[in-house]
């Protein structure tokens, strides 16, 4: 399973692609490919929504994920800054639509509980488990990219867990 996770930002928004090997003696996470596309924040939000379309629909179709993931909404006390980011949502649910690909979403709890053990893990330790995870010993392009990459890891593991629990019945 190829899963391309996305975390949604107004300025920064993080991919990461993680696939499962399940043909491995022992199943691993693989790393394929991770960045962050960066929004000019001088640029008017039609022209930075169109860049993130853009963007994530050419990443899609060169990874060829089979699946995508992304963060649930968190509130905030701001409601202009989470409008802002539910627009950027909506487009990267747009692109994936587009290629034709299922998204899942999750919420930040969920993904730090998967990647952790946690749901109230710091960014630091989620980092720290990413790159465990996937036998990683750089560090990432940027931390946006380090949560796409867990995003997608919460996607695998979720789906292995209902595999195992569909099998089980």
């Amino acid at each position: 399973m190829r899963v391309f996770g996305i975390d949604c930002g107004t300025e920064f928004t993080g991919y990461g692609v993680v696939e499962a090997d399940c043909e491995a003696r022992t199943p691993r996470l693989v790393h394929v490919a991770a960045g962050t596309i960066r929004l000019n924040k001088k640029e008017k939000t039609p022209l930075r929504l169109a860049q993130v379309y853009a963007e994530l629909t050419a990443l899609m179709h060169l990874h060829l994920p089979e699946a995508v993931a992304i963060e649930d909404v968190f509130f905030s006390a701001n409601a202009k800054s989470a409008l802002k980011l539910g627009q950027v949502r909506g487009v990267a649910m747009l692109a994936a639509a587009v290629c034709g690909l299922p998204v899942a979403e999750y919420a930040p709890l969920s993904v730090k509980s998967s990647v952790v053990g946690h749901g109230l893990a710091a960014k630091e330790q989620v980092q720290f488990m990413v790159r465990r995870l996937l036998e990683l010993d750089d560090a990432f392009d940027s931390a946006d990219a380090a949560d796409a990459l867990a995003i997608a890891i919460c996607h695998i593991h979720t789906a292995q867990t209902l595999q195992l629990q569909g099998a089980g019945r």
